[in-house]
């Protein structure tokens, strides 16, 4: 089997790729608090050449709203910068059933006005016969709101939702996102969503890059963009499911021990601590032979004898990634993960 290795850059990332296609919550910023270095490190990618895109499977916020927000941390973003997950989701919707046809909506103001611009009827009502139910995050979501879906689906609407994120950073901590809600209706109906329009799927990174060149620009080659995001189950997967490169920031919900367990499907291109990683050249990790890897001047050893990985530095993002290299190399070639003692860093 072919392990799915990390790659290196000669380059730092701003000039390697030509557009970034970033994620917000748990990257840019958490809630309503911005994410260390963020800010600064958009800044200067954007100054080397680098064009920016933010992708975000939250359906609650007006992309005009989350552009004012970005710009309240002095970046320079306009709202068609931001692909949320309700542009995507009333397109997709708008793609499945007949023109002018009812659709349940349960979800912010946002969700609601991108699935009227498709040229949908906005119904609240399960009684009002809809053809589909589309599902997305918002904090005001009550009871009677999941209810009113549950009846609609049982009676036969397509079930669509914006996104299976389970969790969603806030200012407190990590919260229930859009996935937590969604399971409450699949488990009062038994029926799964049809389709999501969020990350995993990859359609939010190619609408970024097509809604890109609709203001002007040369619609930017898959090979030329680079993913990034702080979670493995969406930002990630989507990378990998559409054929782009990615970038793991440990900013958000993704850590360490996560990253050495990946499977293949969910493993990115690139391992870094923060954004600051745009501005710099990515080490490739070497394979030293005998499950001994080594990264610029740090490395990790897998040993199944003891069933170990160890690192020279539990404090570098280099040793970081050899680690993660060993994991991956390991788990290809049939090693029961669950069994071997990780390392633990504090990066």
């Amino acid at each position: 089997m072919t392990t799915r290795l990390l790659k290196g850059t000669t380059k730092p990332l701003a000039e390697t790729y030509q557009l970034a296609l970033l994620d917000l919550d748990g990257v840019v910023y958490r809630g309503k608090n911005p994410v260390e270095h963020a800010a600064d490190s958009i800044r200067a990618a954007e100054r080397a050449g680098m064009t920016i895109e933010y992708t975000t499977n939250n359906s609650s916020r007006f992309q005009r709203v989350v552009a004012d927000q970005l710009r309240g941390f002095d970046l320079d973003v306009e709202p068609w910068q931001v692909i949320t997950s309700s542009v995507v989701a009333a397109r997709m919707v708008a793609k499945a059933v007949p023109a002018g046809s009812t659709v349940l909506v349960v979800g912010a103001e946002h969700l609601r006005e991108e699935v009227t611009r498709a040229g949908l009827v906005v119904t609240d009502d399960p009684q009002a016969h809809p053809t589909a139910v589309i599902q997305g995050w918002f904090p005001e979501m009550t009871w009677q709101m999941m209810a009113n879906a549950a009846f609609a689906v049982e009676a036969g609407a397509t079930y669509f939702v914006t996104n299976r994120d389970l969790t969603i950073p806030r200012e407190l901590g990590i919260a229930p996102g859009c996935g937590s809600m969604i399971r409450a209706v699949i488990a009062a109906t038994g029926v799964e969503p049809v389709a999501s329009a969020g990350k995993p799927e990859s359609f939010m990174y190619d609408e970024a890059r097509e809604l890109n060149a609709s203001e002007g620009f040369d619609l930017v080659p898959k090979e030329h963009s680079i993913a990034i995001g702080d979670r493995l189950d969406t930002d990630i997967e989507a990378g990998n499911r559409g054929g782009y490169d990615s970038l793991a920031v440990l900013t958000g919900v993704t850590n360490p021990h996560e990253l050495m367990l990946a499977p293949a499907h969910l493993r990115p291109t690139y391992i870094a601590p923060d954004l600051r990683a745009l501005g710099e050249v990515m080490p490739e990790p070497v394979d030293q032979g005998g499950g001994r890897w080594t990264c610029g001047e740090a490395s990790a050893a897998f040993d199944a004898a003891s069933g170990t990985i160890a690192v020279s530095d539990a404090t570098s993002v280099d040793a970081l990634r050899a680690a993660v290299c060993a994991a991956w190399q390991a788990a290809d070639s049939g090693t029961d993960m669950s069994a071997i003692d990780l390392p633990e860093f504090a990066l």
